[in-house]
């Protein structure tokens, strides 16, 4: 009934779903195997893609050749540009999406790749032969064979789903929880751990007061996700989010609840995220605070469905109504459903290599929250790495492995693997050393042609960052070339707020001033029309980005290459650490623990000291 296949993703969320694609792209035959083909890609959580940091990685999954970028514009029904008040480091595209046209967008796009294939059943077993994992068992007692696979099993690992006092099992409400697998690989030398994470209740949103709340437009100036170009809708088609707030009446309501909450009894015994907490979390944590932000997102063009950002709870239902209508605008409100928490099995990532396969099962390879992360983004970048990385086992090639220089995705993979987790695993700008030169706006420039290299990225993508590198390169040079006269530009710097010119001077001198842009420049005289009419705005503002930050971009680049001297320095994966006498019992153990591959690596090591690294040097050097 079922060939042998090169790769088989199991789950069919935002990271089996990149995972399937990219391998399948690549040539391999691919199998998505899924508990319910209705709900592939869904948005479990809120109906949003990007936001700090998470933004920068959905542009680099879009750069290499993914699909996240792809649907997301396809099917936003809001766009902001975040953080434009900084520098262009920390600008962060984020995307309120159509929930439902989001699932759907994604499922055409897998159903129209070449040699993907699916398949509807619980997979509970794997099957391991001389220590290589060969292909998987289902409930329906299916044995499918495999040269590789990708487990991307969410939070479906012997999922618990708590609401008060009551609990059952589930990987997401109305749906079963996943059995067999966590225990299989344990028995094979694989450590499992617990973690949690919530959503909110979900709204009627024909029952909410709209004029008590402040009202979140959405940008006159979509550039969305995606370096194609793709179909997005106009400004003016947008949908408005809104912005209400707790008070003391609100969270004094939920206090009457929390002697029955699962938290605060001891019934959950996972660790939940810190930078996403429960609104009761929130209340405990912060007592002195008497208000917190709340986000009313609709959750699509066609439905009255809202979702409650901010209010994360697994208090009983009905504290969370009781709470709900004391928040200003939610007086009358009506629930469509409860909150919840949910408990669920995942494998501390210090068991991955770096192409995100097992060190215990050969071709065995772990993304998404299976590995400790929570997020949309960060689950669909790790399955895109993972899908390639299949593929490439499956037919006998080297993987690709991301430096932390060269994308955010680098970054939270080495994170995972160095650092570890103990709690759910969210990216930031702060976690990378390098984000001048991982932003947003060059993620193509950045890794296009290594997807393309590859085989993932296509030739319509390549010829585009092509034709972008020479643009930029020729504003940059007319930019150099061209001088301004001060009574062509004054009345222009007047209005910006910037010292009048007094002489002659060349446009790449003018760009260094703050608050100037290059396009308003550009505009202000007309003489330079025709110079730059054949340039896009995008590539005027990546022209910009790199004069205005050349300073900064050097000073990164020199800071790469000396790291590049440690990470050039690899680590046997025979080397005894334990024969290293110089260096302390605890910091042996985290390198036996990790067995980092270079001395970059162990630099960064959690209670590894430079100390520890030049007596590893030493050592190297014998």
């Amino acid at each position: 009934m079922f060939p042998v296949y090169d790769v088989i993703v199991v789950g069919a969320g935002h990271a089996g779903c990149e995972a399937a694609a990219a391998a399948a792209n690549m040539g391999s035959k691919v199998l998505l195997v899924t508990m319910n083909l209705q709900t592939i890609a869904q948005m479990s959580c809120n109906p949003a893609m990007g936001g700090i940091a998470k933004g920068q990685i959905v542009r680099e999954i879009d750069a290499l050749g993914g699909y996240s970028g792809i649907v997301t514009d396809q099917s936003m029904i809001q766009f902001r540009m975040l953080n434009r008040s900084k520098g262009p480091a920390m600008w962060s595209p984020r995307a309120q999406s159509d929930r439902m046209l989001f699932s759907q967008k994604w499922r055409e796009m897998l159903e129209a790749t070449p040699n993907l294939s699916f398949y509807q059943d619980m997979v509970n077993g794997l099957l391991i032969k001389d220590g290589r994992c060969t292909g998987i068992v289902t409930g329906m007692g299916n044995e499918i064979q495999a040269k590789t696979v990708v487990l991307t099993n969410g939070t479906f690992l012997n999922g618990i789903i708590h609401i008060g006092e009551k609990t059952f099992g589930g990987g997401r409400m109305a749906e079963k929880a996943a059995t067999g697998i966590t225990e299989q690989l344990v028995s094979l030398g694989l450590q499992s751990d617990r973690l949690k994470t919530g959503t909110p209740p979900r709204i009627d949103g024909r029952s909410l007061d709209y004029s008590k709340m402040e009202e979140q437009k959405g940008d006159d100036e979509i550039s969305g996700f995606s370096y194609l170009d793709v179909e997005r809708i106009t400004p003016a088609q947008q949908r408005s989010c809104w912005i209400a707030y707790t008070n003391v009446d609100v969270h004094d309501s939920l206090k009457t609840g929390f002697d029955r909450s699962p938290m605060f009894t001891g019934r959950i015994e996972g660790t939940g995220p810190r930078y996403c907490p429960s609104i009761e979390d929130k209340i405990n944590r912060f007592a002195d605070r008497d208000r917190h932000q709340l986000f009313v997102e609709p959750e699509g063009f066609n439905t009255v469905e809202i979702y409650l950002n901010g209010f994360s709870t697994s208090l009983p239902e009905s504290v969370q109504y009781q709470s709900l209508i004391k928040i200003p605008g939610f007086e009358n409100c009506r629930m469509f459903r409860p909150g919840y928490a949910i408990e669920y099995d995942y494998f501390p990532p210090h068991q991955l290599n770096y192409s995100l396969e097992t060190k215990e099962i050969e071709g065995l390879f772990f993304a998404g929250q299976i590995n400790g992360t929570t997020g949309y983004e960060e689950a669909a970048c790790q399955g895109l790495m993972a899908g390639i990385n299949a593929h490439n086992k499956a037919f006998e090639k080297e993987p690709l492995i991301l430096k932390r220089s060269e994308a955010y995705i680098g970054v939270l993979i080495d994170d995972l693997i160095t650092k570890g987790t103990e709690e759910p695993y969210r990216m930031f700008t702060s976690r990378a050393e390098f984000r001048t030169l991982l932003r947003q706006d060059n993620a193509d420039i950045r890794l296009t042609e290594m997807g393309h290299q590859i085989g993932l990225a296509s030739n319509e993508r390549y010829e585009a960052v092509c034709s972008k590198k020479e643009h930029v390169d020729s504003i940059i040079k007319l930019f150099n070339e061209i001088s301004v006269e001060p009574d062509s530009i004054n009345a222009y710097f007047e209005t910006a707020g910037s010292a009048a010119l007094s002489q002659k001077q060349k446009l790449a001198q003018l760009i260094l001033r703050p608050g100037i842009a290059a396009k308003d420049i550009i505009e202000s005289i007309p003489s330079l029309h025709n110079e730059f009419s054949s340039f896009s705005s995008l590539e005027i503002e990546q022209a910009e980005i790199q004069m205005k930050y050349a300073v900064y971009i050097d000073k990164e680049k020199e800071m790469v290459e000396r790291m590049a001297q440690l990470e050039g320095l690899e680590i046997p994966s025979s080397f005894d650490f334990s024969k290293v006498h110089a260096i302390g019992t605890e910091a042996k153990e985290k390198l036996k623990r990790i067995q980092p591959r270079t001395l970059g690596q162990a630099s960064r090591i959690s209670g590894i000291n430079p100390s520890d690294v030049q007596i590893l040097m030493v050592y190297m050097g014998r």
